[in-house]
């Protein structure tokens, strides 16, 4: 008997976290039908001898909300092994929307996520108001991958209160009840989950407060009703819970969370990362999510695979020298007018004897990026690499900025300057915000290996110009599964259960039954990779975006082949054009966070 595929000899490693074994794999229609040695003929074959093979990494933190109105291929996530990918997170979206807010909701995913507004404008098909319409206009559109997609509560504030969306104006009765309604429909349409967002560091392009960032109890527990009829869907909630405010104000705003997580009687997660503002939080974080989950609240944290943080460059959306008057005169030369003219010895004393120009917004609490560095440069330099042409994610402070310019005697600005002009111009440096309080990965990996962690916090298809996480699948494999156990013993994760993490764990879930393993029966994602290979290429700017916009894009060496439903979409890291990819919907009647369509 022939079958459409059969992948040839690789090791296994099937999303169920037990032991690897070597095997064929046989595909027809789309499904997965057999697991064995010798299986029969394929019409094609795939020879993974030397490889191991995994089910399609589930992604269920992204930002392709704008993306997937103009983009096909959903890169960067799709060249490095994801085959579903989920949108909608942090509050911020596109749908419900009306035609007098477009722009609104522009400005708030441009400000939060880095996304360039030029482009989301020129992009975005707009083929909707309502969600379910949202939903229906992502189905007509074949892709490289699967999507699926959240309700957010921003946009979903802004089209039921309007101007009144503010912030600091609390919702009426009339106006919980309206965005219930619309959140129940858009669940019965398929949306996977509800997202909030309540950071302060969460800002519009104005520097303005979000929509739904103080959004008080009664709002959210009124939205978390639209739950209790329907077997289905997830909530996702990012908060800083008020260490602004100071450490007293963390109780209560951990409460509101829980309180929704308990009215929803829906799974919900919560963005974890060690901020440096407040470097023992996580720990509390954790402490509180597993007295929840022992009363029962299904209650998990998000961990990002690495730091949390941006990397520097001329061409990325920070560098420390924007607010400098001699910069800002030749801010929009091109790149190689910018680097001559910052290689001429006059330009580069001028600007080292200027004192930066503030760049923050009237009214914004959070100042930028590049006026933070400035006013503990020498402090954070410590916290300053250089990226290299082998990315180090986990780099010692013995080789950061501030190390090599207290022996060399040279002044941390004078460093940046001449590392900034490195590659032409091309050259980045990473600055790790979170997660690197101790200057290294120990305590990520506390947090990865938590019982109640779900791998996430990639942003996929957002930051454009200032990372590219979307690349997290790859680094867990490459640092956590390969390399750092190699360096330090005890300090990497065993691969089975890397798989498990990024694959069954993240599909349970989100209530996907039909994906996460390799399994008879279940949906041929399937991804092919040479781990003794596998290498994350230097991250690099591209200005493919709508309107000439520019955004990192990040490849990787090692991928065989990657399938989305029994379809190769990429073969050694590049996409073959084919577009298998569909919506994914929730529907009831299944267990975890519902069924899917």
């Amino acid at each position: 008997m022939s079958h459409d595929l059969v992948i040839r000899g690789g090791l296994i490693v099937d999303g169920s976290g037990g032991a690897p074994f070597e095997a064929d794999l046989a595909i027809d229609g789309g499904r997965i039908v057999a697991i064995g040695a010798a299986l029969g003929p394929g019409r094609r074959q795939l020879d993974a001898r030397g490889c191991i093979v995994t089910p399609g990494f589930v992604d269920l933190h992204t930002h392709y909300d704008g993306q997937v109105s103009w983009d096909a291929d959903l890169m960067p996530s799709s060249v490095h092994g994801v085959t579903t990918a989920v949108m909608g997170n942090c509050g911020v979206g596109f749908a419900p929307v009306r035609a007098a807010d477009r722009q609104r909701l522009i400005a708030l995913m441009e400000g939060v996520e880095d996304i360039p507004g030029g482009a989301l404008a020129e992009g975005i098909s707009w083929e909707w108001e309502r969600f379910s319409e949202y939903l229906d206009a992502l189905d007509r559109k074949p892709r490289a991958i699967d999507i699926a997609a959240q309700v957010t509560h921003d946009p979903l504030r802004v089209f039921v209160m309007g101007e009144r969306a503010l912030h600091d104006q609390p919702a009426t009765a009339e106006d919980i009840a309206g965005m219930a309604r619309l959140l129940g429909e858009a669940l019965d349409a398929g949306a996977v989950g509800f997202s909030t967002g309540r950071t302060d560091n969460h800002r519009s392009n104005r520097g303005e407060h979000t929509p739904a960032a103080e959004a008080r109890l009664d709002e959210l527990v009124g939205l978390a009703g639209a739950f209790r009829s329907r077997d289905r869907g997830v909530l996702q909630a990012v908060s800083d819970f008020d260490m602004f405010q100071g450490p007293e104000r963390f109780d209560p705003e951990f409460d509101l969370l829980l309180a929704m997580a308990r009215a929803a009687g829906r799974p919900m997660s919560i963005s974890l990362m060690q901020r440096d503002q407040a470097p023992g939080q996580w720990r509390r974080i954790l402490q509180r999510v597993e007295a929840a989950h022992a009363e029962g609240v299904d209650l998990r944290v998000q961990v990002g695979a690495r730091a949390i943080g941006v990397l520097l460059g001329l061409q990325a959306t920070f560098h420390p020298f924007m607010g400098f008057p001699s910069y800002k005169a030749i801010a929009t030369s091109p790149l190689d007018e910018r680097v001559r003219a910052m290689r001429d010895p006059a330009f580069r004393a001028r600007i080292l004897a200027e004192r930066h120009q503030p760049l923050a917004g009237d009214g914004s609490a959070i100042p930028p990026l590049a006026d933070l560095l400035l006013a503990r440069l020498d402090q954070l330099a410590f916290r300053i690499f250089s990226l290299g042409a082998i990315p180090d994610y986990e780099p010692p402070l013995s080789r950061s900025l501030g190390v090599t310019c207290q022996a060399q005697g040279v002044p941390v600005l004078e460093a940046l300057y001449d590392a900034l002009l490195g590659d032409d111009g091309r050259a980045l440096l990473y600055f790790p915000l979170y997660n690197y309080g101790e200057g290294n990965l120990d305590n990520v990996r506390e947090m990865l290996t938590h019982p109640l962690a779900l791998p996430g916090l990639s942003d996929g298809g957002a930051h454009v110009g200032t990372v590219c996480d979307a690349s997290f699948p790859t680094f867990l494999l490459t640092h956590w599964a390969r390399d750092r156990g190699r360096s330090r013993p005890g300090g990497g994760l065993e691969l089975a259960r890397v798989i498990q993490m990024q694959c069954a764990d993240t599909a349970k879930f989100l209530g996907f039954a039909d994906r996460g393993q390799l399994r008879p029966g279940w949906k041929a994602d399937v991804n092919i990779i040479d781990l003794a290979r596998l290498q994350l290429q230097p991250p690099h700017l591209v200005a493919d975006l709508p309107a000439g916009s520019q955004r990192l894009l990040q490849r990787a060496d090692g991928y065989r082949a990657t399938l989305c439903s029994g379809v190769v979409i990429a073969e050694d890291g590049v996409l073959t054009g084919a577009r298998p990819g569909r919506l994914v919907r929730s529907r009831p009647g299944a267990s975890g966070a519902g069924g899917v369509g």
